[in-house]
């Protein structure tokens, strides 16, 4: 843009944002934004280089830390998620890590919902345990659970909303004030929803955790993540990255960028596709229930209403059955790809118990939800009457 002043970016719609904010042209005047592939920056003398390395002097040194795409890609996703600043990371769950890493310390105490991603539940409950940190698990949907559970040592909330695979929705301003009475630190997984349909920060959230491997690539090609946040905190996890290097790359920044021109548009899809399938999934004699927060039966219906522009494109449903039904179901499709990773324009299917959550004890997977007989499916971008058809399909196998 020609002009990137904070009243400027301020006077800007939310596609405007996706599109323009955090592209300053260099003196080649290119429209696009530039891919700077390079490890390093040259220096134009001694002096000039220790200015750089001493911070008394703002510019790139080493793409670990400092790469112009990597910096547009940071300031377009923080402008979005109207946060002070955003570190870029090489996946989301380096994210996560650079984030703990950052924030907290051996004799530190977390808060985490039992309804997050399989891996985000290992590193706290493996990990970080190492480290001298602990966690305690709680029910996402349960308030008085979660200030049970804070103790003199507890640092940080740690929470996705919506959850992975079960959908259930955390009242985010709730726990923020309670966080907040107590010191502790507010950090929420917005990957099911991105900026577009939710903005944890203006909930009364501190931290804003990405895995834009997600929904803000939208096509499945590269790995990435993002924290956002205040300037103070996003310092720290900053120095992490800088300094143990789960840095994201510049060509993925650059995939990013692209992605998150067509951020809100695509995300409209997502759940127009997805608040369809759930409707019809519901109707079916095989199917248990379904979760999804679009549907009126879900129990956090009205307060996902509220603090969501709409309901996201990743639903589950558990069928009457267990494992053998579940993948009996997932075999016979035909349309939809079966792979753990959601947000692509693709529609994805996949078995947590054995997938994402396979790593779980059984009895951590049944204190999440975590059933035989759940299927996920992230509803993509095709027909909604062929994503149908192929849910019919599965349906179909399960009467032979």
């Amino acid at each position: 843009m020609k002009h990137e002043d904070d009243e400027f970016l301020s006077s800007l719609g939310f596609d405007s944002l996706a599109v323009r904010a955090g592209h300053v042209r260099s003196s080649e005047g290119e429209h696009s934004e530039a891919l700077f592939l390079t490890s390093s920056f040259v220096f134009d003398s001694a002096a000039h280089a220790a200015a750089r390395f001493s911070g008394s002097e703002a510019g790139n040194i080493y793409s670990r830390f400092t790469n112009p795409t990597v910096r547009v890609f940071e300031e377009r996703l923080a402008a979005l998620e109207e946060g002070e600043r955003c570190v870029a990371t090489s996946s989301g769950m380096a994210a996560i890590l650079a984030t703990c890493l950052g924030l907290l310390q051996s004799g530190d105490h977390v808060v985490c919902s039992r309804s997050v991603f399989g891996t985000t539940n290992v590193i706290f409950d493996k990990y970080l345990k190492k480290f001298g940190v602990s966690t305690t698990f709680v029910s996402l949907t349960g308030e008085s659970a979660w200030a049970a559970a804070i103790t003199p040592a507890t640092k940080l909330f740690f929470l996705e909303t919506p959850s992975n695979p079960l959908c259930e929705v955390a009242d985010i301003a709730a726990l923020a004030t309670l966080a907040h009475r107590h010191g502790i630190l507010l950090a929420v997984d917005n990957c099911f929803c991105t900026p577009a349909l939710q903005k944890p920060l203006t909930l009364g959230a501190d931290i804003v955790i990405h895995s834009a491997t997600k929904y803000i690539d939208g096509q499945g090609r590269c790995l990435g993540g993002a924290v956002v946040g205040r300037q103070k905190e996003m310092d720290e996890v900053l120095g992490v990255v800088r300094t143990c290097g789960p840095s994201m790359s510049p060509f993925n920044a650059w995939v990013f960028l692209k992605g998150l021109e067509t951020l809100r548009l695509r995300m409209e899809a997502h759940c127009d596709n997805a608040e369809h399938l759930a409707r019809w999934l519901a109707q079916q004699p095989e199917v248990a229930r379904v979760h999804y927060a679009g549907l009126a039966s879900h129990p956090q219906h009205e307060l996902a209403a509220r603090q969501q522009r709409r309901f996201g494109g990743v639903l589950s449903f558990e069928l009457k059955g267990g494992r053998d039904e579940a993948w009996r179901f997932i075999d016979a499709t035909r349309l939809l790809s079966i792979t753990a990773n959601l947000g692509d324009a693709k529609s994805t299917i996949t078995h947590p118990a054995s997938t994402t959550h396979g790593r779980l004890s059984p009895e951590a997977k049944a204190a999440a939800g975590i059933t035989e007989g759940l299927i996920r499916i992230a509803v993509g971008l095709e027909d909604i009457v062929d994503i149908q058809s192929d849910c019919a399909r599965g349906f179909a196998a399960l009467q032979g």
